[in-house]
């Protein structure tokens, strides 16, 4: 399926897009020292929130999709040269409304949990004022 939305992120920091199909993405990340927290190579969790947010706009994959609210777990720590992966799935739709579930993976752990509310507008959130 072809990509329709967020064409312009930064992959190095967001993820790769793996697989994109109708109500469900899978995102790859592979953690580097720019996203370093501390002398403990923990990576900052700004940057693991990043790669599930870009996974449930994927999910979507509409062009104006944007977040409106996330419920988020930090399950386990993540460190620099870990490679993660983001799995999202749509859980449903109602209006312009898209509820999407999406679980971060560390090889078979899940270091993250994540319930987003995406709301898909009639045209670009920028365009509406």
């Amino acid at each position: 399926m072809q990509l329709r939305t967020h064409l312009k992120i930064d992959q190095e920091l967001s993820g790769t897009p793996v697989e994109v199909g109708e109500g469900y993405a899978v995102v790859e990340l592979k953690t580097k020292e720019n996203m370093r927290a501390d002398e403990k190579n923990l990576v900052h969790g700004g940057f693991i929130f990043s790669l599930a947010d870009y996974c449930a706009m994927l999910t979507v994959n509409e062009p104006t999709v944007v977040l409106a609210s996330a419920k988020v777990d930090f399950k386990k720590p993540v460190v620099v040269g870990d490679t993660l992966r983001a799995e999202g799935r749509l859980l449903r739709a109602e209006g312009k409304k898209r509820w999407v579930e999406v679980k971060v993976y560390r090889n078979q752990d899940l270091v993250f949990f994540g319930e987003f509310l995406c709301v898909v507008p009639d045209k670009h959130v920028l365009d509406l004022e």
